[in-house]
């Protein structure tokens, strides 16, 4: 990752807890609906605000945080007021536990919002244990789409393997005549990266795409030239990267146009926000992604959109882009409010049974234009995208598809 797109952390907006939670341990916590005292509802959260994934961490924060104060403006949840209640991770999986055990024992919150895949499947036996509480993260992790083994996770977007379909179907769409368009794989030798791959093929199978070649790299900066040589030789038409947020994409995309490649290479969602592709100067131009959210910029037809636009611009005016990141954490914030909602006006308490059911009864679920079309969370996750293309002359990621729809 490269430390030159990380905006820097915001310490007058953390809204971080500074002290009076305790130390007590989940052991200790009751039983009973999730509901903060004075009619408050808590949404806790673990962001990851420094550390590795810092350049994340801040919009996630920043987007959870003042959909709250937003919502709050608007009323609440059925009235009630929403208390966000966060504290730093640094994206260290102990830290992570501890800030979160401290919550919990604290407030008993009904949703939760942890920093990482990692923190997400450590939390997830506990949380079942106690059955109060409906999480999330930034982690697409294929594996965490699993109301079944996970009934309190759902993720706002699709999955990784989800991801990589919708890249499969674009490319697919691309096809003209009999020959369907080849396909390399290039990953990170990391959980993160290897997340999707066999769901990948599989995927490319059904469609009958051949997948010409496979590569693992270590994330980062690596030399990428012996791998650049493999994939000359297998003439792919797309590239698809996973598994990375910068390098060593770039590298690769430079070094596939001096060999005379016109392979069109193409990422998923943390390798999609503008600072990033920025970031890659030259190589940025032709680079293409699925994204499950529009740009903040991209406010057409989106009312949701536009709030976010107004609402960072007055709370934040030194924010002269709004990341995905930021957008990413105003959508979980929505989610979350619109699951306790449902719960509130059935009457029913905010026990993990109810929040489940209500999680899984949205249904053709209008976000305002974060997704383009209506949503669903039956599956604890939203496998809808849509393709965009970097477009140099603009400096800005523009459609390049329709919303695709996948499983």
């Amino acid at each position: 990752m490269s430390d030159t797109h990380r905006p820097a952390a915001d310490p007058s907006r953390r809204r971080l807890v500074q002290a009076g939670l305790g130390a007590a341990g989940l052991c200790a916590l009751p039983w009973a609906p999730a509901i903060a005292q004075g009619g408050e509802i808590v949404f806790g959260a673990a962001p990851p605000i420094t550390g590795v994934f810092a350049f994340a961490g801040v919009g996630l924060h920043q987007g959870l945080g003042d959909y709250c104060e937003w919502r709050n403006a608007s009323g609440g949840i059925a009235g009630r007021r929403i208390r966000y209640v966060a504290e730093d991770s640094g994206y260290k999986m102990d830290q992570a536990m501890s800030v979160f055990k401290k919550i919990m024992a604290a407030h008993s919150p009904p949703a939760f919002y942890g920093d990482s895949t990692a923190w997400a499947k450590a939390a997830a036996e506990e949380v079942s244990r106690l059955g109060t509480t409906i999480t999330s993260s930034p982690s697409f992790a294929s594996d965490l789409a699993d109301p079944a083994r996970v009934p309190y996770y759902f993720m706002a977007g699709p999955s990784y393997a989800a991801m990589i379909a919708i890249l499969l179907e674009y490319i697919n769409g691309t096809a003209r005549g009999a020959t369907k368009p080849s396909v390399a794989l290039v990953y990170s030798d990391t959980e993160f990266g290897r997340d999707p791959i066999a769901a990948g093929k599989a995927h490319a199978q059904k469609l009958g795409i051949p997948v010409v070649m496979e590569i693992v790299t270590k994330p980062g900066a690596v030399d990428v030239s012996a791998e650049v040589a493999r994939l000359r030789r297998a003439r792919p038409d797309f590239v698809i990267f996973h598994g990375y947020v910068l390098a060593p994409i770039p590298e690769f995309i430079k070094q596939m146009r001096e060999a005379g490649m016109d392979a069109k290479p193409m990422g998923t969602i943390w390798s999609m926000d503008k600072t990033t592709v920025d970031a890659m100067g030259a190589a940025g131009e032709g680079w293409m992604g699925v994204m499950p959210y529009r740009y903040s910029y991209d406010t057409a037809g989106a009312p949701t959109m536009q709030t976010i636009r107004d609402f960072a611009a007055k709370a934040r005016p030194n924010m002269a882009y709004v990341p995905i990141f930021y957008t990413h954490g105003w959508l979980v914030g929505s989610i979350f409010a619109e699951t306790i909602e449902r719960c509130l006006k059935a009457n029913q308490p905010l026990t993990g049974p109810n929040l489940k059911a209500a999680l899984e009864s949205i249904e053709n679920w209008d976000t305002g234009g974060i997704v383009g079309v209506p949503v669903s969370l039956r599956t604890h996750h939203i496998p809808i995208g849509r393709i965009y293309a970097y477009d140099a002359a603009s400096k800005l990621l523009q459609p390049a598809s329709d919303w695709i729809r996948t499983t």
